[in-house]
C-alpha cells in the first residue's frame, strides 16, 4: 500500500502534466500498474518461499504395508506374479491375488479375505522349512504351488489324491499313492510301471479291522536311493479312522507275514506270523513288460511248502548262499539323559576338559558333543522363531518326514568313508531342486527338532545335510554320533574321517559354528579323537597366557 505522501506526490505530478500528450499519461499509468503488480509478485514470492520450506516428517512404521509385503512375497513364491514387494497392493498385485483365488477355487475378487491371506502367508512360511513334501512338489507339474491345495485339504481333513499333482493309482489311498510317487521320483520306472512289478506292493489286513493294509518293498524299484549296504526301505501303511498311517522299516526279503499292526502302529518280527510258512528266497523273476496296461497288486502271500534245498553243485562253495554278518544294532539310549550325566561329571571335575589336562578322550568328546547339541538347539530355536504361522507340531511333523529321505545315507555311515559319503550327499543336494539357503535353514531347524525330542534319526540326518551343503564344521556332529553311538552303531574308527573333515575346514579358516569364541577346541578335538583309537593324546603344557580352564557359553 502506498503512503500518504507518495499519493500526494503522484497527484501533483498528474495535475502538472495534464496537458501533455496522452502517450505520457499512458506511460505513467503503465509504470504505476507495473510497480503495483511487481510489488504483489515480490510479496507473493516471499510468501511462496516461506510456504515451500522443506518440512522433515518422521517416517512411521506401517503395519498395513508390512502385511502387504508379506502377501506379495508369498504370492511371488507360489508363482502368482505380484511384482516387487513394496507394500502397495496395486493393479499387478490385485491381479496376482485373483489368480491365487481362482487356483484355490475362491471367488476371484482381487481382494483377499482374512482366511485367504492367513492361509497364503502361513503356507509360504511352512514351505520355507522345506522337507520331502516341498521337494516333491517342486518336481511336479504344478511346481511349488501344488502344495497349496494339499495343505488346504489337510487343514480341512479332506484327502484328495489328485490335489497338488499327486497321482491316484487303482483306487489306492492317498497316503499310499503319494509314497508311490515319491519312490518313482528316484527310480527309472514310472509309478504305473512300478505297480506292475511283482512284490512291489502287497496287501493284507495287518491290524484286524477288516480293511486292506499295504506294504511297499522299495528293493523291487531298482533304485539304490532307498537301499543301504544290506537292506532297503520297506513302507507299511496301516488303516486308521483318520486315514492310513505310514511306518518305515529297513529290511530285505520280507512279506506282510513279517508285520503286525495295532491300529496305525506296526512292528516287524524276524519270523513270520504263526500259521504261515515263509517261502525261501525267490528266484528272480524276469523283467515285467511295462507296456501291459492295468495295475497289478500282489495279494497277501499264500501258505506254501518250503522249496527243496538245491543239490550241491560241483565246486563246493559255489552252491552255498553267503549271508552278510548283520551290523550291530544302533544305540537307542537317550542323548538328553547322557548329556545330563556328562554335565554332572564336568561339574565334579571342575570344568570342561582341555588339551592341557586331557586324561579321558571319550569324556572330553562327550563334553564337546553335548556342547554342540546345545548350540544346535539354540540356533535352530532362533530359526523357528522367524517362521511365522507354523506351529511347533507342524515343524516336528515335517522334520519327521526328513529322516526317511536321508535314511539311505544314514545306513552307509558305518560302512562308507566320510569323503565318499560327502560326495553322495552333494549329489543329493544338487538333485533336490531346493536352494542351498533353504536346505540349510531346513537342516538347522530339524537339528533343533531332532535334538529337542531326542530323535537321533532326524538330528543325524540334518547334520548330514549341513555337511552336504558345504558347511563342513558340522561334520564334527557326525563324528560325535559315531564315536558315542547315538543314532548309529558305535564306531570310533569311522568317526575319525568326520572329525578330520571338520578339523581341516576349521584350520583352513571356516567359520566355527560351535563355541566360536573357543579356538582351542580344534586342538582338543584333534587330540581326543586320536586318543579314541590309540593315538597319542598325552597332555601338553598349558600356554603361559592360559590363566584358567575355558568357560563355554551357549549364548
Amino acid at each position: 500500500m502506498f503512503s500518504k505522501s507518495l499519493k500526494t506526490t503522484l497527484a501533483a505530478s498528474v495535475l502538472a502534466t495534464s496537458g501533455a500528450a496522452p502517450a505520457v499519461a499512458d506511460n505513467l499509468g503503465a509504470a504505476l500498474v507495473g510497480s503495483i503488480i511487481g510489488g504483489v509478485i515480490v510479496n507473493e514470492a516471499h510468501k511462496n518461499r516461506a510456504r515451500k520450506q522443506p518440512v522433515t516428517r518422521k517416517r512411521t512404521y506401517s503395519p498395513a504395508r508390512a502385511q502387504n509385503r508379506e502377501t506379495q512375497t508369498a504370492l511371488n513364491y507360489f508363482g502368482f506374479p505380484a511384482g516387487s514387494p513394496d507394500g502397495v497392493m496395486g493393479r499387478k498385485s490385485r491381479a496376482a491375488v485373483a489368480q491365487y483365488q481362482g487356483y484355490m477355487g475362491f471367488p476371484a475378487t482381487g481382494q483377499l479375505t482374512q482366511y485367504e491371506r492367513d492361509f497364503l502367508v502361513s503356507s509360504y512360511s511352512r514351505a520355507q522349512i522345506g522337507g520331502p513334501q516341498v521337494i516333491k512338489a517342486m518336481q511336479g507339474p504344478n511346481g511349488v504351488r501344488g502344495l497349496l491345495p494339499v495343505w488346504r485339504d489337510e487343514a480341512t481333513g479332506t484327502r484328495s489324491a489328485s490335489a497338488g499333482g499327486y497321482g491316484s493309482y487303482g483306487g489306492l489311498p492317498f497316503e499310499v499313492s503319494e509314497a508311490v510317487d515319491e519312490i518313482a521320483a528316484s527310480a527309472d520306472p514310472s509309478a504305473e510301471q512300478l505297480l506292475q512289478r511283482s512284490g512291489f506292493m502287497q496287501l493284507a489286513d495287518l491290524n484286524g479291522d477288516g480293511k486292506n493294509d499295504y506294504m511297499i518293498d522299495t528293493s523291487v524299484s531298482g533304485s539304490s536311493f532307498w537301499c543301504g549296504a544290506s537292506h532297503c526301505s520297506v513302507m507299511v501303511f496301516a488303516s486308521t479312522p483318520q486315514g492310513y498311517q505310514r511306518n518305515d522299516f529297513m529290511a530285505r526279503g520280507v512279506t506282510t507275514a513279517n508285520f503286525s499292526c495295532h491300529q496305525g502302529v506296526c512292528r516287524m518280527s524276524d519270523d513270520p506270523a504263526p500259521g504261515t510258512v515263509q517261502a525261501g528266497a525267490p528266484t528272480p523273476a524276469p523283467a515285467p513288460d511295462d507296456s501291459v496296461g492295468g495295475t497289478v497288486l500282489a495279494s497277501a502271500p499264500q501258505t506254501v511248502a518250503p522249496a527243496p534245498a538245491p543239490a550241491p553243485a560241483a565246486g563246493g562253495l559255489a552252491a552255498l548262499q553267503l549271508f552278510q554278518q548283520p551290523a550291530p544294532a544302533a544305540n537307542t539310549a537317550s542323548l538328553t539323559s547322557h548329556c545330563s550325566k556328562v554335565s554332572l561329571l564336568t561339574s565334579s571335575n571342575g570344568g570342561y576338559m582341555t588339551v592341557s589336562n586331557l586324561r579321558d578322550p571319550e569324556l572330553a568328546l562327550g563334553e564337546q558333543f553335548c556342547l554342540t547339541r546345545s548350540y544346535a538347539i539354540n540356533s535352530g530355536e532362533a530359526l523357528v522363531a522367524k517362521v511365522q504361522g507354523v506351529s511347533q507340531a507342524q515343524v516336528d511333523s515335517q522334520c519327521d518326514a526328513f529322516g526317511p529321505v536321508v535314511q539311505p545315507y544314514l545306513a552307509k555311515l558305518g560302512s562308507t568313508g566320510s569323503d565318499a559319503l560327502v560326495s553322495d550327499l552333494q549329489k543329493f543336494v544338487l538333485q533336490s531342486n531346493m536352494s542351498i539357503e533353504q536346505l540349510s535353514n531346513t537342516a538347522g531347524i530339524c537339528l533343533f527338532s531332532g535334538y529337542r525330542r531326542d530323535n537321533m534319526e532326524v538330528a543325524l540326518g540334518a547334520a548330514l545335510i549341513m555337511v552336504g551343503v558345504g558347511q563342513r564344521p558340522y561334520a564334527e556332529l557326525i563324528g560325535h554320533h559315531l564315536a558315542q553311538g547315538f543314532g548309529v552303531a558305535k564306531s570310533p574308527e569311522q568317526a575319525q574321517g568326520w572329525y578330520q573333515t571338520a578339523i581341516a575346514a576349521l584350520e583352513a579358516g571356516a567359520d566355527p559354528v560351535f563355541a566360536p569364541g573357543q579356538p582351542e577346541r580344534v586342538g582338543l578335538i584333534k587330540a581326543a579323537s586320536a586318543g579314541l583309537t590309540g593315538g597319542l593324546a598325552q597332555p601338553v603344557p598349558a600356554s603361559s597366557t592360559a590363566a584358567a580352564l575355558p568357560s563355554f557359553s551357549t549364548d
